[in-house]
This record gives C-alpha cells, sequence and structure tokens, in this order.
C-alpha cells in the first residue's frame, strides 16, 4: 500500500502550485480553449506535468489517464492506474470563482482505491480509502440520508420545469466538488445526462461512495473504470433512499439523450 500521508502531501502540492495561478487570488493568468467552451490554462498543464512526475516516484507500477495527457490505450493493460484532473472545474478557475479542485484517484482493477480532491480556493481537502470511510478536512463525513426525493437538494443554476419539486443549492463548476457535497451532505442529488470522463468523477465517486452515498451511471448501473473509452453516460450520485426514484425520474431523459 502506498504512504497516503505523501499521497496527500503531493496531491496539497498540487493544489498549491493551482491556487498559485488563480486569477480570483489576483494572479494573471493565460489560457485558452482547447475546443468551442471547452477551456484550458497554463496552470491546467503545469499540475498535469507535476503530478504526472511526482505520483510516478510514488508507484513507478501505475499507469496515467488525464484529462491534459494524450491517452496511451496501453494502459488499460495495467492493474493500477492514476486517474487525473489537474483543475476541474476550469471555467470557475478561470473566472475567479472558488469551484475548482484537483482531483486525483488512484484504480485498482477497474475500482477506484483510493480519492482526494484538494480545492484550497475553498479551504477543503477530501479524502477516501476504500474501506476506510471518507474525510473532509481531517473530519468524518456521512453523506445525504433523505429519504423524501421531493425536496432534494440539487447542485445546480437552473431546474427545469419536471423538477421543480427539488431544491437549487449552490454549484461549483467542478463535477467533482458537486459529488462531494452528496458525501458531506450539503446536496442530496447529483445527476449528469450527457459523456464524461473517468478523470472527471473517480475520486470523487470513491468519496461518496465512502461516506455512504448510493453511486451509478445515470441510468442505475455500475461504474467501470480504465475502460478503452475513458466515458460513462452520466453519473448519478444520492442518498440511497432516493436512488431509485432518481432513476425513474431520469430514465426517460437518459434514454432519448444516450
Amino acid at each position: 500500500m502506498i504512504d497516503r500521508d505523501h499521497l496527500l502531501a503531493i496531491v496539497r502540492e498540487a493544489g498549491r502550485i493551482a491556487h498559485s495561478r488563480w486569477p480570483g487570488a489576483g494572479h494573471d493568468l493565460h489560457s485558452w480553449d482547447k475546443t468551442p467552451g471547452n477551456p484550458v490554462s497554463e496552470a491546467d498543464l503545469e499540475v498535469d506535468r507535476f503530478l504526472k512526475r511526482e505520483l510516478h516516484r510514488l508507484l513507478p507500477s501505475a499507469a496515467w489517464l488525464s484529462e491534459e495527457t494524450a491517452d496511451d490505450k496501453a494502459r488499460t493493460q495495467s492493474g493500477l492506474i492514476w486517474l487525473v484532473d489537474p483543475i476541474d472545474g476550469t471555467r470557475d478557475f478561470v473566472g475567479g470563482r472558488p469551484g475548482w479542485a484537483v482531483s486525483v484517484a488512484l484504480v485498482s482493477s477497474g475500482r477506484p482505491l483510493i480519492g482526494m480532491l484538494a480545492a484550497p480556493a475553498r479551504r477543503e481537502e477530501w479524502v477516501a480509502v476504500a474501506g476506510q470511510g471518507a474525510t473532509l478536512n481531517g473530519v468524518t463525513i456521512r453523506a445525504s440520508q433523505r429519504t423524501e426525493f421531493s425536496g432534494a437538494r440539487v447542485p445546480t443554476v437552473s431546474l427545469p420545469k419536471d423538477d421543480s419539486d427539488l431544491v437549487m443549492v449552490d454549484q461549483p463548476n467542478s463535477i467533482a466538488l458537486r459529488i462531494a457535497m452528496v458525501a458531506a451532505d450539503q446536496a442530496d442529488l447529483v445527476a449528469t445526462l450527457r459523456w464524461g470522463y473517468e478523470w472527471d468523477i473517480a475520486a470523487a465517486t470513491l468519496i461518496a461512495r465512502e461516506a455512504g452515498a448510493e453511486v451509478t451511471d445515470a441510468f442505475g448501473g455500475p461504474l467501470a473504470y480504465n475502460k478503452h473509452d475513458p466515458r460513462d453516460f452520466g453519473v448519478l450520485v444520492c442518498s440511497p433512499a432516493i436512488h431509485a426514484a432518481a432513476v425513474e425520474r431520469l430514465a426517460k431523459r437518459a434514454a432519448a439523450l444516450r
């Protein structure tokens, strides 16, 4: 087993590097669009290089998959892999808003083993180890245990008419942080209905699961990691008691969009 404290120190330093470039702290930043509406910055690339170097030193046998590195499909032959988003929530990052995080997960045989999020602009560190629970800033967290679907808190800026019975709460741009909000009982439900990448959710879904949340894809099926195509259609994270109702609510929309 790797040294958890050493790994946390690496992730924390990655967060410090990102924060040292964050416009919200008054720093200048060069950013551009990889594709229309898909921003990246020099900080994303710097953090990516740092993490790739330091995580390889920590565990040389593990493969690598990151949002900012070309995908080497040889990774699928490895039983261990780092899944990394150097800055999840880049729109908030380049806009000077705090809803971003460094996301690092170690995946073993297709399942997250360790997940960590560093969100220095929010003064948050989220950590989970499979079978050992989850913490926020060193304090054990427990996920939402809501039993009624109506009234569930959802991190969003708007709700469609069909979901007017739900309650909006603050939405960070980072999907990892939105998932972590369910883990800390700051929200009851997070759902996406689009194709998303493993590096966006691997760390956060382990944190949520270890805190007691239900975690599936948009159809209620299991998530797997280090697939040849590193995507899943949607992610659904919520209180266990409202999971079936959430799947039912999303079913027609998910089928139409997939």
